[in-house]
């Protein structure tokens, strides 16, 4: 889809060149990989100096709003924040890149963004000291010690149930129990990419035979959002679906609404991940802001609206979707994916 805009804009760009390590950095590229014990005192007198950080999020409700509250009160930089779906981020970016208007210092949303702008050589390598404790799967590595993004959150897709209506014989464990004869009509999937890569996990664990088993399900497919899904489940309008994030059900659950949520034999990870704009207007303040949300501070943030974090384990098999995948391949496996869950839901 955007392979055509990719071409013309890589062409017109030219990378910056990741400059020699020196004592004392100035470029963009010197501070994104300085690891001097002075780091975080020579970026906040850089930051305050530059007067704010632009940050672009895929982030929604209060988490975002949370972050750039608690970086403003510990640093004094103010954070100016434009919140936008992926495709919306996408969007700008490309606009932004072909006019050759660089506003934005970080960027922080799903693999698909990222990716666009490492193929637009809109991203710089960074060395954030507290990714050390990260895992590889959640790291896009790009040499010397650095990475070119890094996953900030991670919300998983599973099954969730309304804990009223569905009978616990019915509850699956694993993706061969919504086969159970129990869950015939019961089952709801969203028609968007949470649906779509919900069939990619199905897919990779047990087979396109396993999809068409799927259908006698009678599932019926809904287009609305995971969350707007999980309030159907909360209402009673839907019993099930394994297309709902963790978090929307635990959040859910914590204010007593009759939902639960269970893994099933792989969990696809959605991963915000964050990276660092080649072009930054505020190259100090970039630094710092990555370093914030990669710090247990920003982290503990993010966990407060129930997101998962790449240390931690929590006792499934997660699936990062887009890892090791270039975004021809991406398109093409989004593209199979899509069509056979339309196919899910005819009768």
């Amino acid at each position: 889809m955007y392979l055509a805009v990719i071409i013309i804009l890589v062409v017109s760009l030219s990378p910056v060149p990741l400059s020699a390590q020196s004592s004392k950095p100035t470029t963009l590229a010197e501070l994104a990989v300085y690891n001097g014990p002075d780091r975080e005192q020579l970026l906040v007198a850089g930051a305050r100096k530059e007067g704010k950080i632009v940050w672009y999020t895929a982030l929604a409700g209060g988490s975002y709003k949370d972050l750039a509250r608690a970086f403003e009160a510990k640093y004094g930089v103010p954070v100016e924040a434009y919140r936008g779906a992926s495709r919306d981020l996408i969007a700008k970016v490309l606009a932004e890149t072909q006019a050759k208007k660089y506003l934005m210092d970080v960027a922080e949303s799903s693999p698909p963004l990222l990716m666009l702008m490492r193929a637009m050589k809109r991203l710089t390598p960074f060395n954030v000291p507290h990714l050390a404790k990260f895992s590889a799967e959640a790291k896009e590595d790009a040499g010397k010690g650095s990475d070119i993004w890094a996953t900030d959150r991670e919300s998983y897709m599973g099954f969730a149930y309304n804990k009223d209506e569905l009978p616990a014989s019915a509850i699956p464990k694993n993706y061969d129990g919504l086969l159970n004869p129990a869950l015939k009509g019961r089952l709801a999937m969203v028609t968007t990419d949470t649906g779509s890569r919900t069939v990619g996990a199905m897919l990779r664990t047990k087979g396109e035979e396993f999809l068409k088993k799927l259908r006698s399900q009678d599932i019926t497919m809904h287009s609305v959002s995971g969350q707007a899904l999980n309030d159907m489940i909360i209402s009673g309008e839907v019993e099930a679906s394994p297309t709902i994030f963790r978090n929307h059900a635990l959040v859910a659950a914590e204010k007593k609404a009759p939902v639960a949520w269970v893994a099933m034999d792989i969990v696809p990870a959605s991963a915000g991940s964050a990276g660092l704009s080649s072009q930054a207007p505020h190259p100090h303040a970039a630094v710092l802001f990555i370093d914030f949300l990669f710090s247990p501070e920003g982290q503990r943030i993010l966990e407060n609206y129930e997101y998962g974090s790449a240390v931690k384990e929590y006792g499934f098999k997660r699936w990062y979707i887009e890892k090791g995948m270039s975004i021809q391949q991406l398109e093409r496996e989004s593209d199979r994916w899509e069509k056979l869950l339309r196919e899910l839901g005819r009768k």
